[in-house]
């Protein structure tokens, strides 16, 4: 497949998967810096990974959240737990993934991800936030 077709088949699965709203606002925000990353992403995230036919976007929504926890990527895990609910993940099965990733990702990895979740939960249900805030981790 040309580049040309992975990155219209990316597009395509981005948008399916993190929706509209936030693809819209990640290309208006493409700059001359950024434009070479945000083609490569779509290209070679979405466009080959995410349209793999080995495992479905439910199981790979379940991974990356996984993977955003054993990371540290809040902002990551936030949009993921977001895009999840598009790829048919329940909020059951978003907790599940925090329960395992407790024990090998390590507790204060996992508590930072429930509060971060609960947030994108509330907001979902439009509830207030939780503060999870003063909850998120420094890096150095």
């Amino acid at each position: 497949m040309d580049d040309t077709k992975r990155y219209q088949q990316g597009m395509k699965i981005r948008r399916a998967v993190l929706g509209d709203e936030y693809v819209n606002r990640a290309v208006a925000a493409t700059t001359d810096f950024n434009r070479d990353f945000q083609d490569f992403i779509t290209r070679n995230a979405w466009g080959d990974i995410w349209t793999r036919p080995g495992l479905p976007r439910h199981t790979r929504s379940l991974l990356t959240l996984a993977m955003m926890v054993a990371l540290n990527r809040d902002e990551e895990f936030r949009m993921h737990v977001k895009a999840a609910f598009n790829n048919g993940v329940t909020r059951d099965e978003i907790k599940e993934v925090l329960l395992q990733s407790a024990i090998y990702c390590g507790v204060p990895a996992a508590n930072s991800a429930f509060h971060i979740a609960g947030d994108v939960f509330n907001e979902m249900d439009g509830k207030p936030k939780t503060n999870s805030n003063k909850n998120k981790r420094r890096r150095p």
